[in-house]
């Protein structure tokens, strides 16, 4: 007969080191971290009053107002530039964050600075939902903490306060690691198909977690406990399903007004042209980006955007191709950029004078990245020890890897990993406090119920 049977274990394994509260007594700590975690982030804006929109923060401001003028998808740049009379077609970044840059506007509140005080809202919504998938994970003590962290975590707030997409990626990766820990330890459709509405709607924010439908959701099904192996790709399959589903429109639209076949967005072409040439290969600006780069490539401007990207990649693809003996030491410089490890002081100044990221708040946000990413360690060895399911947490950091190397080094393609970074860190302490307490020279952390591995 048939394997059917589902186990059905709780949503929440709760290890021994993990003191319980109760549901009344978590929420109200969860609320008031996210009060604190919103006032911190709106004292930051209203302390850089005047910050203006740049890069790719101005495309996003500005992309939102002419949605709302019923502009529809255009290129920006040169709609501003010549006043209004040129309308490309364009699909430069995913569409989600634009959309939400759009509903101030929508609303007649048309600043720079109104927008940034509205992305506040996203961080404030990331510190509850981080909260929950703390509690989901290993207890509600360890979910408020990693909350509290989040509250004040400079490299969490930073990204609201240049009006940059990354601001919404800790709320998506939250997001979909609660949903995965529930599907893990409730295995249904009803978890399956939420986990694919979260992946289709976090595509739809930011690209690379496209990633995580492979890297994340695809083993997290195949692993499944006590499920036969037709139930397995039946979950698979309907999470899959949802996914195509929310992206589909976006897709197809896409593919209906571009030359060359596009899905989500064009940005991949100019990205790494603007990271493999002699700028950014040698020199001070090893593992960086450089416009020089774009301009060097001489790209045909009187193509779509897609045909741009195109040819871009192809050029991109042929210096590396010609430059293959120094791939290694690129790749290994552009994680050490990403990750703290490369010139971090050189990084910093980057950060700030191209992209407007606050100096002093930066380097406050990479000492407490040091002192997260070595508390992690511990964390993980912890989860393991309790027998905690821990790859969910680093497959996000797969990712902000596999962006890194197919782009280049830079301190926001980390914000993928920052959330387990910050889960991992609430475990260790969390776990230190309660060994210092029991003060048994032999204690291990040892799980209270089933076993994730």
């Amino acid at each position: 007969m048939e394997e059917t049977s589902v186990i059905e274990p709780e949503t929440t394994t709760r290890p021994s080191w993990s003191p319980a509260l109760r549901p009344s007594t978590f929420w109200w700590w969860a609320v008031g971290l996210m009060v604190l975690g919103w006032a911190v982030r709106v004292a930051a804006i209203l302390g850089s009053r005047q910050v203006v929109p740049r890069g790719d923060a101005y495309v996003y401001f500005h992309g939102g107002q002419l949605l709302v003028e019923g502009q529809g998808w255009i290129n920006v740049n040169q709609f501003l530039v010549s006043g209004g009379t040129v309308k490309i077609p364009a699909a430069s970044f995913p569409p989600l964050f634009t959309l939400y840059e759009a509903i101030p506007h929508f609303f007649g509140f048309h600043t720079f600075l109104e927008a940034r005080l509205f992305g506040t809202v996203l961080g404030a919504a990331a510190i509850v939902v981080i909260a929950l998938a703390g509690r989901v994970i290993a207890g509600e003590t360890v979910g408020l903490v990693a909350a509290g962290i989040a509250a004040i975590y400079p490299n969490l707030w930073i990204p609201s306060t240049e009006g940059m997409s990354e601001a919404m990626t800790p709320l998506l990766v939250a997001w979909i690691l609660l949903l995965a820990y529930r599907f893990w330890r409730a295995p249904s459709f009803k978890w399956a198909i939420w986990l694919g509405v979260a992946f289709g709607i976090s595509v739809l924010g930011r690209d690379e977690i496209a990633a995580g439908c492979v890297l994340l959701f695809v083993p997290l099904a195949l692993l499944l406990r006590g499920v036969s192996w037709k139930r397995r790709f039946q979950l698979l399959g309907t999470g899959a399903l949802c996914v195509v589903l929310i992206i589909a429109p976006w897709v197809g639209y896409n593919l209906s007004r571009f030359q060359e076949p596009t899905y989500i967005s064009t940005g991949l072409g100019v990205t790494l042209a603007s990271a493999n040439c002699d700028d950014t290969w040698y020199g001070t600006g090893e593992a960086y980006w450089s416009m020089n780069c774009v301009v060097q490539m001489h790209l045909d401007t009187s193509k779509d955007e897609s045909a741009q990207s195109a040819e871009a990649q192809k050029k991109a693809l042929h210096y590396v191709r010609a430059h293959l003996g120094r791939l290694p030491l690129v790749s290994a410089e552009r994680l050490g950029r990403s990750f703290g490890f490369f010139r971090p002081a050189q990084q910093m100044e980057l950060d700030s004078f191209i992209e407007g990221r606050p100096y002093h708040w930066a380097v406050v946000g990479l000492i407490s990245y040091y002192v997260l990413a070595a508390m992690s360690l511990v964390g993980a060895w912890v989860l393991r020890r309790s027998h905690i399911l821990q790859f969910p947490l680093w497959s996000f950091a797969l990712i902000s890897v596999a962006t890194t190397l197919l782009s280049f080094g830079q301190t926001r393609y980390r914000i993928t990993f920052e959330v387990p970074l910050v889960l991992l860190a609430s475990a260790a302490l969390i776990w230190g406090i309660s060994a210092f307490r029991n003060r048994a020279g032999d204690w291990k952390p040892e799980p209270t119920g089933t076993p994730d591995f």
